[in-house]
């Protein structure tokens, strides 16, 4: 049986790759699902739904767009990581963390030391916090293997 985990958060660097890299090479039986990580594509998403003026709307509608497969993957998951990075703020990657607290989904957080503290509610709710890729590739081979 496969072990499904949505990888959500920052799209600006390869921690999926490490992630999935670790996890095929320890032999692990994981599936792994993320959001669409094309930010234009993102914000694209409803633009063939019509010609939007204003940028507000059509955020609204693309972030609605997108929240299909975000809700869908995230509640098929066995598993969410949520990855802030240290270049934006990933408002969408918090309220991932939000909705897996609201599902009691389980889930982990991964970032740097130095955002410890505005993520305090939300690391307060993960399972656990880990700081590098290779952290999650052994917490997930504890979960799989223990």
């Amino acid at each position: 049986m496969s072990f499904h985990v949505y990888l959500s958060g920052e799209i600006h660097s390869d921690w999926r790759e490490e992630i999935r890299r670790g996890a095929e090479a320890a032999g692990l039986d994981v599936i792994f699902t993320s959001p669409v990580t094309d930010h234009d594509a993102s914000d694209a998403a409803g633009d063939h739904l019509g010609e939007e003026l204003q940028g507000f709307w059509r955020d609204q509608r693309s972030s609605r767009v997108n929240s299909i497969r975000t809700r869908t993957l995230i509640e098929q998951s066995d598993m969410v990581v949520v990855r802030f990075g240290d270049k934006y703020k990933q408002w969408n990657a918090a309220f991932d963390a939000g909705y897996c607290a609201a599902l009691g989904k389980p889930y982990v957080t991964l970032h740097d030391e130095d955002i410890v503290h505005p993520l305090k509610e939300v690391d307060a709710e993960a399972q656990a916090w880990a700081k590098t890729p290779a952290q999650v590739v052994q917490i997930l081979q504890y979960v799989l293997r223990a």
